[in-house]
C-alpha cells in the first residue's frame, strides 16, 4: 500500500490515506478516504486500446456531471490536471485514475417493489436521455463481449459450461438470436448506454434510485439494450419474471420513449444478456477458479434462462406492449384458423383437442401458441430430445448448406450414421437401411420379411399399430379392424394382447407372459398355417400404452423362429432411451429379434425411418430388385440422425428418463391410491399410460379421460388418450422433461379429478 500512498500525495496530495481492496471483476479497484473525502482508485495493466476506451469514459462522466452532479462518478483531476494517467506499480506499467466516491446503499441489498423498479425506470431512462448526443468514435468503435449486439463473442465459451444441457439451452438463444435479432439490430437505435445496470451498480437512498457506478461497460448500443440489462437484473432472482417488468418499463418509458421495434426483440435480448452472463461465468471460473466476483449472479441467471424457455416470446412480447399501451397483434380465431385448413387439407386429418391449440413455435418441452401462451408438452415424443434443439438444428443447417443428395454417391455421412446407430445394437444385428418414416420402414420390414421366409403369413398384435401405408395397415389392426377399416386379410393371424389388466392372465411374473404366448401359438395352430414374420411393440401404443406381459416374448420368440418365421420389433415409440432402463424395447423382454423398426424420434422431428435386420436377411434381400430410397440415408438426414444419438449420450436422456419417468409413475400411483377412477398405471421410462374407470370397476370413463385431456389442454398442458376405448392418458414428453414438469402434470390432474368429483 506504500506505493498507492505515494501516488495519491504525488498526483493528489492526499497525505496517508486509509485505503481498502476491493473486489473486481478484470481491474484493481481501491476505496481511498481521508479527512477530506472519499474516492475510488482505480488500476488497470496497460494497454493502449483499453486506455483509449477509459478516456472516453471519463469523457462520459464529465459530460453528465455537467447537468446532473452527484449522480455519477465524476473523474478527480490530479494536480497536473490529469483525469487518467500511466505509472509503475508493482514494476508493471499501469494506467490509474481516481473518481469521487457515491454515497448509497446496493439495489441488490433492497427489498424488491414496484415503487423502487419504478425508481429505477425513471433513473435510467433520464440518464439515456442524457447521453443521447454525448459522441465518441472510441466507443462506437468497442466491440465488447458484455454488449449484447455483439454476443457471438461469447459463443466459443459455451463450451466452458459444464453441465451439457445447459450448454445446449444457450445454443439455443444464440440460435434465436440469430434468427430474430440479427438482422433488426441496424433498424434499432443505437447510442451510448451504460450497459450494466446491474443490481450491485444501482445505488439508492430513501428507498429511491440515487446513482449508479461502474461504466466500464459503457457502449455505443442499440438504446433497448439498456433497457434488457436492467430487466435482465430485475427480473433474474424472480419467481415469475415477467411480472416485475411493467412499472420500469412504465417509467422508462415516460423519460424516453420507447419503440415497438425494440420491444418486439426484448424478449430475446434479455436472454442474451442471461447467457452472456453464464458463459462469462464459466469462463471466469475455468481461467481463475478463485474469482468469485465473476459468478457471482450465476445462479440467479441460470434459473430465470430455464423460466424464460418456459414463457413464450409472443407472450413476453404482449406483456411488454401492454405496460406501455401499445398495440397488440390480433391472432386469427381458432375457428377461422381451422375453416382456412380445410379448404385445402382434408379434414380426415384430425385436430386434437376440443379447442384446437394453434402453435407458433416451440423449445424442448414447451410448445408456444399464437395467442403468446406457453405449453408444458407432456404427450409429443416425435421431438426426442427437445423441440427445437441446437444441436439438431444446427446440424441440418450446416449440413444443407452443403450437400445433401442420395445414396447412389459416396460421402462420409451415411456411414458414419450406420455405424453410431449399429452401436447401439447387438452384433446380430448389423445392416440397416433408411427410409423416411415409420410406416416406410414397416412396409419395407415386410419386403425384407418376404424375401427372406417366401412366407406372406403374419402374425400380427391386437391393437398393434405399424403405419400408414396399405401394407402397414394390413398388419395393423388398430387400423384394418377398425369399423371403417377393410377388415383382417387372409394372411394375418393376430394374437391377444398380453395385457395384465383387463386380460384373462393378470399374474406379471412371467406366468402370464407365458399363458399369453401359448394362446398365440395355438392361433397359430388353429389356422394350420406357419407365419414367415412375427410384429410387435414392446409397448403397445394404441392398445393402451400396454407393456407386454413379461416373458412373452422369451416363451413365443422360439415358436416364430421354429416354423421358420423371423421376429420384428417395432421401435418407433419405445426406442432411443425413452425407456430408460433400455435404450430398446425388445430389451425388457430379455430377447434379440431379427428385425427392428425405427421411426418418430431417430429424427427429432425430421421425417426419419429405418430398417435393422441381421445379414442372413439382408442377403436374402439382395437376391431381389433395387431397393432405392429417394430420400432415406441423404446427407442431411444422417447429420440429423447422428446429432440426435449425441445429444441422448452428450445429456444423459436415457438416465434422465429412468429417474424422471420413475418419479413420475411413483406420482400417478400416489394419484391412483386417491382416486378409484384410476384403474392402472403402467409403463416405463417416459412412456406412461394411466387407465381411467368407472370407480370401482375396470370399466372404461372415456368420458371423464377426454374431460381430463381437454381440460390440461386448458390449464397449457399436453397430454393425449387412447387405447381401444380412449380412456387411457397417455404422457411421452421429450426426454428433456424433469421431475418438476412431471409434478405440474399429476398436480394438475389431481386438482381436476378434486374439482369433478365436487360436482
Amino acid at each position: 500500500m506504500s506505493e498507492l500512498k505515494k501516488i495519491l500525495e504525488v498526483k493528489f496530495q492526499i497525505v496517508n490515506p486509509k485505503i481498502e481492496k476491493l473486489t473486481g471483476y478484470f481491474n484493481v479497484n481501491y476505496a481511498v478516504e481521508d479527512g477530506f473525502g472519499k474516492y475510488i482508485f482505480k488500476t488497470y495493466q496497460f494497454d493502449q486500446d483499453l486506455y483509449d476506451t477509459l478516456e472516453a469514459e471519463n469523457e462520459a462522466l464529465l459530460y453528465l456531471n455537467q447537468t446532473e452532479s452527484g449522480k455519477y462518478p465524476s473523474p478527480v483531476p490530479s494536480l497536473q490536471g490529469e483525469s487518467i494517467f500511466i505509472t509503475e506499480i508493482d514494476n508493471q506499467q499501469t494506467i490509474c485514475r481516481l473518481l469521487t466516491f457515491l454515497e448509497g446503499s446496493f439495489l441488490g441489498d433492497q427489498k424488491p417493489s414496484p415503487e423502487l423498479y419504478r425508481s429505477l425506470g425513471t433513473f435510467l431512462g433520464t440518464l439515456d436521455r442524457s447521453l443521447r448526443d454525448f459522441k465518441s468514435y472510441t466507443l462506437k468503435a468497442r466491440k465488447l463481449d458484455w454488449d449484447i449486439q455483439f454476443f457471438h463473442l461469447n459463443k466459443p465459451l459455451i463450451e466452458d459450461i459444464e453441465n451439457p444441457q445447459n450448454r445446449n439451452l444457450v445454443r439455443y438463444f444464440f440460435l434465436q438470436f440469430q434468427e430474430n435479432v440479427t438482422a433488426v439490430l441496424p433498424e434499432l437505435r443505437h447510442q451510448v448506454i451504460h450497459n450494466d445496470a446491474n443490481e450491485w451498480n444501482i445505488l439508492t437512498q430513501n428507498e429511491t434510485v440515487s446513482g449508479i457506478i461502474d461504466f466500464g461497460d459503457l457502449s455505443y448500443s442499440p438504446l433497448i439494450n439498456e433497457v434488457a440489462i436492467a430487466l435482465t437484473y430485475i427480473c433474474y432472482d424472480k419467481e415469475k419474471p415477467l411480472n416485475w417488468t411493467a412499472e420500469f418499463l412504465k417509467a422508462y418509458h415516460q423519460a424516453y420513449p420507447i419503440e415497438s421495434k425494440e420491444l418486439d426483440v426484448l424478449y430475446y435480448l434479455i436472454a442474451a444478456r442471461l447467457c452472456i452472463s453464464v458463459c462469462q461465468s464459466a469462463h471466469a471460473r475455468k481461467v481463475d477458479s478463485e474469482n468469485n466476483y465473476a459468478t457471482i449472479s450465476e445462479n440467479s441467471a441460470w434459473q430465470m434462462l430455464k423460466k424464460w424457455i418456459a414463457i413464450n416470446p409472443l407472450g413476453a412480447t404482449n406483456t411488454f406492449k401492454k405496460a406501455l399501451n401499445f398495440p397488440i397483434s390480433e391472432t386469427p380465431s381458432l375457428d377461422s384458423q381451422v375453416l382456412r385448413r380445410q379448404t385445402s387439407i382434408s379434414p380426415l386429418l384430425s385436430i386434437s383437442y376440443k379447442t384446437p391449440l394453434s402453435v407458433s413455435g416451440a423449445a424442448f418441452q414447451y410448445m408456444y401458441d399464437s395467442s403468446g401462451n406457453a405449453i408444458l408438452d407432456a404427450y409429443n415424443n416425435i421431438p426426442h430430445v427437445g423441440h427445437s434443439h441446437p444441436k439438431v438444428v444446427e446440424a441440418a443447417q450446416r449440413q444443407m448448406a452443403k450437400l445433401n443428395t442420395n445414396t447412389r454417391y459416396l460421402y462420409d455421412q451415411l456411414p458414419e450414421y450406420a455405424e453410431k446407430l449399429l452401436a447401439k445394437f447387438p452384433a446380430s444385428l448389423s445392416k440397416v437401411y433408411f427410409v423416411n418414416s415409420g410406416s416406410a420402414a414397416s412396409d419395407l420390414a415386410m419386403r425384407l420379411a418376404f424375401a427372406h421366409t417366401k412366407n406372406p403369413n403374419v402374425l400380427v398384435m391386437e391393437h398393434g399399430y405399424h403405419g400408414n401405408t396399405q401394407i402397414s395397415i394390413d398388419i395393423s389392426d388398430y387400423k384394418f379392424n377398425n369399423k371403417k377399416g377393410f377388415g383382417q386379410k387372409s394372411n394375418i393371424l393376430k394374437a391377444p394382447i398380453p395385457d395384465t389388466y383387463l386380460g384373462k392372465h393378470k399374474t406379471n411374473d412371467g406366468s402370464a407372459g407365458k399363458l399369453y404366448a401359448e394362446e398365440a401359438m395355438q392361433i397359430m395352430h388353429d389356422a394350420g398355417k406357419t407365419v414367415g414374420a412375427f410384429i410387435t411393440e414392446p409397448i403397445v401404443g394404441c392398445g393402451g400404452q400396454v407393456p407386454l406381459a413379461e416373458g412373452y416374448l422369451q416363451n413365443l420368440y422360439p415358436a416364430i423362429r421354429a416354423q421358420g418365421g423371423i421376429c420384428i420389433s417395432d421401435e418407433v415409440q419405445t426406442g432411443f432411451g425413452r425407456m430408460g432402463d433400455y435404450f430398446w424395447g425388445y430389451q425388457a423382454q430379455g430377447v434379440v429379434p431379427d428385425m427392428v423398426i425405427l421411426g418418430k424420434p431417430m429424427g427429432n422431428g425430421h421425417p426419419m425411418g429405418a430398417v435393422v435386420c441381421t445379414e442372413a436377411i439382408a442377403e436374402s434381400f439382395n437376391l431381389g430388385v433395387e431397393f432405392f430410397s429417394s430420400f432415406g440415408g441423404n446427407p442431411v438426414s444422417c447429420a440429423i440422425g447422428t446429432s440426435v444419438l449425441e445429444v441422448i449420450e452428450e445429456e444423459g436422456l436415457q438416465e434422465n428418463a429412468k429417474v424422471v419417468g420413475d418419479y413420475y409413475l411413483g406420482l400417478f400411483r400416489e394419484l391412483k391410491e386417491k382416486y378409484d377412477c384410476i384403474g392402472d398405471v403402467r409403463g416405463s421410462g417416459l412412456f406412461l399410460g394411466v387407465e381411467i374407470v368407472k370407480p370401482g370397476t375396470s370399466q372404461a370413463d372415456t368420458e371423464l379421460a377426454a374431460y381430463i385431456k381437454n381440460e390440461m389442454r386448458n390449464r397449457q398442458i399436453l397430454i393425449s388418450t387412447d387405447g381401444p376405448h380412449d380412456n387411457v392418458l397417455k404422457t411421452k414428453p421429450p426426454l428433456c422433461f424433469t421431475k418438476e414438469n412431471a409434478a405440474t402434470v399429476v398436480e394438475n390432474i389431481d386438482l381436476l379429478l378434486k374439482k369433478r368429483l365436487k360436482a
